[in-house]
């Protein structure tokens, strides 16, 4: 998962010293299996919207390998840090438990 408010991600010093008060609501992550499974995770979702921007009060998701950044080949998504199984998640203002619902219904999809 990339998120830069984890202490494992290699911003978070950056994040801690621009947004002391906490980052933002998109996360990346990838699911086993590729862009397929990208695909049929994002179907899977009944809660969050599938969009191709990040910026709403609902929870969205978007694949950016098949979407934003389609114009790219193999190498070139490689060369930017994305995978065919990335996904971006904003996370919106529903209830934390419904969002965690939906994306563990999704999952079990898989």
């Amino acid at each position: 998962m990339n998120y830069p408010g984890l202490k494992s991600s290699k911003y978070y010093a950056l994040a801690q010293k621009y947004m002391p008060n906490g980052t933002c609501g998109v996360i990346s992550f990838g699911v086993k299996g590729g862009r397929e499974a990208a695909a049929k995770f994002m179907e899977g979702l009944k809660l969050a919207s599938l969009v191709v921007h990040v910026a709403d009060l609902r929870t969205c998701v978007l694949h950016p390998a098949s979407t934003t950044h389609r114009q790219l080949n193999d190498e070139q998504l490689a060369e930017g840090g994305i995978s065919a199984d990335l996904i971006r998640m904003s996370v919106g203002i529903e209830k934390k438990n419904d969002i965690m619902e939906d994306i563990q219904q999704a999952l079990n999809q898989l």
